[in-house]
């Protein structure tokens, strides 16, 4: 199956003032997140994508825009709503510092498949719709490309969380235990038998291994006994 690179967006204004900005307009990546997004962007510029889709939110926007300026071949941006930030309602806007004295707080620490936001979403109507999105994507990349196709989705913190524990086949109530920092990597595959999660919340190094060609018929759909060799390098550009 094609490979899928999720990034988180740069930090934002939002963020470094402990705000949950949720989907109010304005919010743009800080001075510290444009630094943030141009590293993960030089990053991925020795991995030719052959799609780049982001949520609608302006931080977002801007992190794909970083993403595409840096890539050798243009890359039109793609925006897919389903990978939008989850609707907090009235918390939206809310300090987290006020927001964390609310009982629902708890539930959303402790049981986030029974938090639903008052006004707002719940939890798993997020990932339901976030997961299928990048699930559908996939596969049409796959088609329109082949299996060793390589492709990125900008998107937002839970947004991201909970398709990652969708993809190592955990509960919705766990996705509290994964982090996934601002402009950070994260990498799934998706192959006929399991998702494999090749790369959780990376901040630094070389991700040219990632470059197609892939091995003949793409990554492979069984997981190696004993783990396996690891990424074969690519080689100088011709």
């Amino acid at each position: 199956m094609a490979t899928l690179i999720l990034v988180r967006h740069g930090r934002t204004t939002a963020n470094a003032s402990g705000t949950l900005a949720g989907r109010l307009p304005g919010v743009l990546l800080d001075e510290v997140g444009r630094e943030q997004v141009a590293a993960t962007a030089a990053r991925l510029a020795a991995v030719p994508l052959a799609a780049l889709v982001s949520s609608p939110l302006e931080r977002c926007r801007e992190t794909a825009r970083a993403i595409a300026s840096a890539q050798q071949h243009k890359s039109r941006i793609q925006t897919e709503k389903r990978l939008t930030e989850c609707d907090y309602g009235s918390w939206q806007g809310g300090t987290l510092k006020e927001l964390a004295k609310e009982e629902l707080w708890k539930t959303v620490q402790q049981q986030p498949s029974a938090a639903r936001f008052p006004g707002g979403e719940s939890l798993r109507e997020m990932s339901d719709r976030a997961v299928a999105a990048v699930r559908q994507r996939d596969a049409a990349i796959e088609a329109e490309h082949g299996p060793g196709a390589v492709w990125a989705a900008v998107s937002h913190g839970d947004v991201i969380k909970s398709i990652l524990a969708d993809a190592v086949g955990s509960h919705l109530d766990q996705f509290q235990r994964i982090v996934v920092d601002p402009a950070s990597v994260s990498i799934v595959r998706f192959t006929s038998a399991r998702p494999f999660v090749v790369t959780s919340n990376s901040h630094a190094g070389d991700l040219s291994w990632l470059a197609p060609p892939l091995p003949e018929g793409g990554a492979a759909d069984d997981a190696a006994v004993g783990g396996g060799a690891g990424p074969t390098p690519a080689g100088p550009p011709s």
